[in-house]
């Protein structure tokens, strides 16, 4: 493995440990100090734009790999074919090794790339997550849940109050109907019961 692909590994291992870093399951208090540190400081930040750069040619590799890996395949496809005339084992043994170094070094520079994405990205959920985390602190802080249930509290005996009201309400309505209604029959009755004996004296 050539220098420039042996620096790819490392920085592969170095991605995926600190991948590994930043999904750990810490404290909010903990996490939130590193996050601040690495998002706030200047040396992070001269690293960060190295990385960048080195991430430049970390895709330059990948782009040239994948040339070779396509060039090394069609010569093996050749090679298999017979169009070339190839039947020494060496010569074989040789393609085969270009053609697994070849995807061996696309891979190794397309998980870089990948990974380095994936981190930029985790990197940044991480940080919202703390800001959102903080926000909730403070609004729990400021006490706006327990303000807030007791306005529901509030609007809830308001609520229980007007329907009481309303079925007070209702109940009086049908008492008075019912008491004009009997007053009424009282006295169709009393009517009837003036008259009959008048009938009865005639």
């Amino acid at each position: 493995m050539t220098i420039y692909y042996s620096l790819t590994f490392f920085l592969l291992a170095a991605e995926m440990g600190t991948f590994c870093l930043i999904v750990l399951p810490l404290p909010h208090t903990v996490k939130k100090r590193i996050f601040s540190f690495l998002s706030t400081s200047p040396l992070v930040a001269k690293v960060a734009y190295a990385l960048k750069i080195s991430f430049i040619f970390v895709g330059i590799l990948f782009f040239d790999a994948l040339q070779r890996m396509f060039r090394v395949t069609a010569e093996a496809e050749l090679a298999k074919s017979g169009q070339q005339g190839i039947s020494d084992v060496r010569t074989e043994t040789n393609l085969a090794a270009r053609k697994f170094y070849s995807q061996r070094n696309v891979y190794l520079t397309g998980f870089t790339l990948f990974l380095s994405l994936v981190l930029t990205r985790t990197f940044s959920i991480i940080l919202d997550l703390i800001q959102v985390e903080d926000e909730l602190l403070k609004h729990k802080g400021n006490g706006d849940l327990d303000s807030s249930k007791k306005e529901l509290e509030k609007l809830r005996k308001k609520a229980e109050e007007s329907k009481a009201k309303r079925d007070l309400e209702a109940l009086k309505s049908q008492a008075l109907s019912q008491a004009a209604e009997y007053d009424r029959l009282s006295d169709d009755y009393n009517k009837s019961a003036g008259s009959s004996p008048r009938s009865k004296s005639d």
